[in-house]
C-alpha cells in the first residue's frame, strides 16, 4: 500500500511536478526528432531517457564520479564517453541532437561547456537543454551554480552559435511554492526533530498536514496559470538550433 502510494506521488504532475513535465517535455522533443538521428545525452547518469530515442542512435556521457544514491535510478546507465562535459572525445559536428538534463549546475564552466555542444553539433543540430533556476544542494561537492536565467541562456547560446533560441518555465510561483510547502512538511516531519522539539511540533504538523500536503498542491497547480510576473519557477527547458544549414 505504502510502495503504491509512493509510486503514484513520484508519478503525480501535482505532487511531483518538477520531474514528470520535464519528462513529459523530453518526451514530446525526443518524438520530433527524426528516425536515425544521432543523438549525445551529456550527463546521461542514470538514462533515464533512453527509451524515449529508442529511434535514434543514443549515445551518452558522463563523469561517473557520483555515488549511486545520488542518482536518479541508483546506479549509472551504460555510459559511451566517460570524460569532462567541456571536452568530449568526439569529432565536430558529429552530432544532430545533444540533450543535457539538469547538469550545467554541476560543471565548473557551463559557459564552456554549452561552446562544447555547439562544437560536437552539426549545423542545424538541435540542442534540448534543462537546468534549475534555484535549488538545494545536491549531488554534492559537484554542485556549484545555484541556477540560470532566460538572460543566460540566450546570451551565452547565442555568443555560442545558436538560434531559434526557446525558453519555457517549468511550473512558475504557485507550483513553486507547492513543491517547497510539501518540502517543508517532510524536513519538519517530528520524528526528524530531538525529542522535545517532536512533541512540541507535532500537533501543529498535524495541522498543517491536509493543508500543506493535500489541498494546497492541487489549488496552487491550478493558480499557476494565473502568474502573471513568471518571475519564480524551479528551472527552465530550452531548446535551440545550431546556426547553420542543416546537413550542410
Amino acid at each position: 500500500m505504502i510502495s503504491a502510494l509512493r509510486s503514484w506521488l513520484r508519478a503525480s504532475p501535482v505532487y511531483a511536478f518538477n520531474q514528470v513535465l520535464r519528462d513529459r517535455w523530453i518526451k514530446a522533443q525526443a518524438a520530433a526528432i527524426p528516425t536515425g538521428s544521432q543523438v549525445l545525452d551529456v550527463g546521461a547518469g542514470s538514462c533515464p531517457y533512453r527509451a524515449d530515442f529508442a529511434h535514434c542512435e543514443y549515445h551518452t556521457q558522463d563523469f561517473t564520479a557520483l555515488k549511486g544514491e545520488q542518482l536518479r535510478h541508483g546506479d549509472y546507465g551504460s555510459i559511451d564517453y566517460v570524460c569532462d562535459a567541456a571536452n568530449i572525445p568526439v569529432a565536430a559536428a558529429s552530432f544532430d541532437v545533444v540533450l543535457c538534463t539538469e547538469m550545467l549546475e554541476h560543471v565548473p564552466d557551463p559557459a564552456r561547456v554549452v561552446g562544447e555542444f555547439a562544437r560536437i553539433l552539426r549545423p542545424g543540430g538541435r540542442l534540448m537543454l534543462t537546468a534549475p533556476l534555484g535549488s538545494g544542494l545536491h549531488q554534492e561537492p559537484y554542485h556549484y551554480y545555484g541556477g540560470f536565467t532566460p538572460f543566460w541562456y540566450r546570451k551565452f547560446l547565442g555568443e555560442a552559435g545558436f538560434t531559434d533560441i526557446e525558453i519555457q518555465p517549468n511550473g512558475n510561483f504557485f507550483a513553486l511554492f507547492s513543491q517547497e510547502a510539501i518540502r517543508f512538511l517532510r524536513l519538519s516531519w517530528p520524528l526528524r526533530l530531538p525529542l522535545l522539539a517532536g512533541l512540541l511540533w507535532l500537533p501543529a504538523w498535524l495541522l498543517l498536514l491536509p493543508v500543506f500536503g493535500v489541498l494546497l498542491p492541487p489549488l496552487a497547480m491550478w493558480l499557476d496559470r494565473y502568474d502573471n510576473e513568471r518571475r519564480f519557477t524551479v528551472g527552465y527547458h530550452v531548446s535551440a538550433r545550431r546556426a547553420g544549414v542543416e546537413n550542410a
